[in-house]
């Protein structure tokens, strides 16, 4: 008996005087000098919830304390108004258990308004990180991870690219002349393979502020970075705010009941069903707990929308393994806030590309977009706005007449430009609807943006199939390049095009994201190289870079004022002047012989009697007709 009761006074002693568990702080660090001086630390460890926090840390104060209903978590709230850089001492103390954790304030490394985004004078190149290539291999398997395997036999499993494959080719990116690179997330995304299929594409986020290990470490984002803008490259990261991943340890344990929208799934009564059911495609639907979204982005913008609609927009689940944040919640949207900050001051993104848009809460997106400009104001952030009407995504702009309210959102994805062009590829060009006609009656709408020339144009990306299809002709593809890069957009390529890389989605997604040829070990060719391509990839690489370096810093282009011609005839012409230069860009939307009249676009022309094909160099006179090959492509610069 006495020894029982010396080893109960031993255990209640040691309770006593254990430290407050902690297990981690969001954001690891953080920086002094920002407009907004708030900052939020999300505390995480066990019973961590009742602690009280002090500092004498000159310049900081703490607000308040936000005790959630978890009691795993605490939200400490600082104000760093008189804070300099230096290592803050942060008080934990819970009854008698105490613990000191040493917190890291930084200097910014620049202004924020030197901080400089992405703009129309930029051509953005996407790629996935999983698929382009690999430039370690000791990566591969990270032993703690969920269950996972690389296999490159099976498209929609991981396939072993990472980050040191991205910085080892950022010269091949100056050869082909594109200025910016936007990947697919690359933060931590620890879901378990199911049979097939795996997060290799990274939006299922499981830790926000660490680089998935598979990808390589922040520190080798960092590097990636400093080298891209060393070779005159930007950065653009992929961001998701509008759900995490189910691995993340929200879901396990919910700060707050409202931390996600439709939460009832996650709750403890239910998790055993959500874990059955999320392994199954579709099978979620089953249960009542469970709502998945409508993918219909309509309710958002609709003047007459239901309730119900809107709901099921917003408020649904993209996916069963894809938990939907609510961000409504003041203090959710605060830390995504923050975590884009930390990014931009950690690593240098020059821009952001922001997932699913319209599915998170449009006030709370619009806080974000207000917060980053007034940190930010030349940075530059592009929502994915997946509707092909111009009206849709005129209406997310920033400063849209036609919106409700307003987004702060400066640059939109023209998903009308990628669904006209899609559908013209396959047609001729005739007197009325049909070819090009499809892309003059969609850039007709342009009054309805606040700023065209802050629209992201595209061919095709990583959830479409590829713009060649299943095929190798690159006659249309020409005429879709020499389009994109000289209307009144952002461009924005994807990866392999320049090679003719093909593929559709009709299988599975992984066959329009395949890897790059020579960025794995064991490539039989190295598609990187002019000795590694085919005869008909040189011919498309080298046309392709030849447009692409002769639009860097041209302002004919990037300033210039944009005319559009009817399509007359099957020719559809647009003409970009500045500054007493022009540029007009002709396609023959015939697959027969055609002709150039010269007198119909004699306003652009003036009198101006001869022109050169910056795609061949070949002169051309201005003051007769001339003959157009079919499906003639023409860039002339006069």
């Amino acid at each position: 008996m006495k020894k029982i009761l010396t080893a109960l006074l031993l255990s209640i002693t040691l309770t006593m005087n254990a430290a407050v568990k902690i297990d981690r702080i969001e954001p690891t660090d953080w920086y002094v000098g920002m407009k907004d001086a708030s900052l939020q630390l999300m505390v995480y460890g066990k019973d961590i919830k009742n602690a009280d926090v002090t500092t004498d840390y000159p310049g900081v104060r703490i607000d308040r304390l936000v005790r959630l209903d978890s009691p795993n978590y605490l939200l400490v709230y600082l104000d760093l108004s008189g804070a300099q850089p230096g290592t803050m001492t942060l008080n934990f103390a819970n009854g008698k258990q105490k613990t000191k954790v040493n917190y890291q304030l930084k200097a910014r490394e620049k202004k924020g308004y030197e901080r400089m985004g992405f703009s129309n004078a930029d051509v953005l190149y996407m790629l996935m990180p999983d698929r382009f290539a690999s430039g370690r291999t000791d990566n591969d398997q990270i032993k703690g991870m969920n269950a996972y395997k690389n296999d490159r036999s099976q498209p929609s499993l991981r396939h072993g690219g990472d980050l040191e494959g991205i910085r080892q080719h950022l010269d091949y990116f100056k050869e082909l002349g594109v200025t910016a690179l936007w990947f697919t997330p690359v933060l931590e995304n620890n879901s378990p393979d199911h049979g097939t299929q795996s997060t290799y594409h990274g939006y299922a986020t499981t830790n926000y502020y660490k680089v998935d290990p598979r990808f390589g470490s922040n520190q080798e984002y960092r590097r990636l970075c400093d080298e891209a803008h060393e070779k005159g490259l930007k950065i653009v990261m992929d961001m998701i705010f509008n759900h995490s991943g189910f691995e993340h340890p929200w879901v396990s344990d919910m700060p707050s009941s409202d931390w996600f929208n439709t939460p009832e799934w996650l709750l403890p009564e239910n998790q055993a069903r959500a874990v059955e059911l999320k392994t199954m495609d579709g099978a979620a639907k089953v249960n009542d707990k469970y709502l998945q979204t409508s993918y219909k982005l309509t309710p958002v913008v609709d003047p007459y929308a239901s309730k119900v609609d809107l709901r099921e927009t917003t408020d649904g689940w993209f996916v069963p393994t894809m938990p939907d944040l609510n961000q409504r919640n003041p203090h959710v949207i605060k830390y995504l806030i923050q975590n884009s900050i930390w990014w931009i001051e950690t690593v240098g993104i020059d821009g952001i590309r922001m997932d699913t848009y319209p599915y998170a809460d449009a006030g709370a997106m619009a806080q974000w977009m207000k917060v980053i400009a007034e940190e930010y104001p030349n940075f530059n952030t592009v929502g994915e706005t997946w509707v092909t009407e111009p009206a849709y995504t005129a209406a997310w702009q920033k400063d849209s007449k036609i919106a409700k309210t307003n987004s702060y959102l400066p640059t939109v994805m023209d998903f009308a430009f990628y669904d006209r062009m899609s559908q013209a590829k396959h047609e001729e060009t005739d007197d009325w609807w049909k070819g090009f006609n499809r892309i003059y009656n969609s850039f007709v709408y342009d009054y309805l943006y606040p700023k065209p020339s802050s629209v992201m144009a595209f061919l095709d990306n990583h959830d479409t199939d590829r713009f060649l299809g299943n095929g190798k002709d690159s006659t249309a593809l020409k005429q879709a390049l020499a389009l994109l890069l000289t209307v009144n957009r952002i461009p924005q390529l994807y990866y392999g095009t320049e090679i003719l890389m093909n593929g559709t989605k009709e299988v599975t997604d992984g066959n329009v994201r395949k890897d790059f040829p020579g960025g794995f070990p064991g490539d039989s060719r190295n598609a990187f190289t002019a000795e590694g391509r085919t005869k008909a990839e040189n011919a498309m690489f080298e046309w392709l870079s030849r447009l692409l370096h002769w639009r860097l810093g041209n302002e004919v282009i990037t300033k210039g004022s944009q005319t559009q011609f009817i399509p007359y005839k099957g020719v559809y012409v647009i003409a970009r002047q500045y500054k007493g230069k022009t540029v007009l860009t002709v396609l023959n939307g015939k697959r027969s012989a055609n002709t150039f009249d010269v007198t119909r676009y004699a306003e652009v022309i003036g009198s101006n009697t001869q022109a050169r094909d910056v795609l061949t160099g070949q002169t051309f006179a201005l003051d007769k007709d001339f003959s157009l090959s079919p499906r003639a492509v023409l860039v002339l610069e006069f």
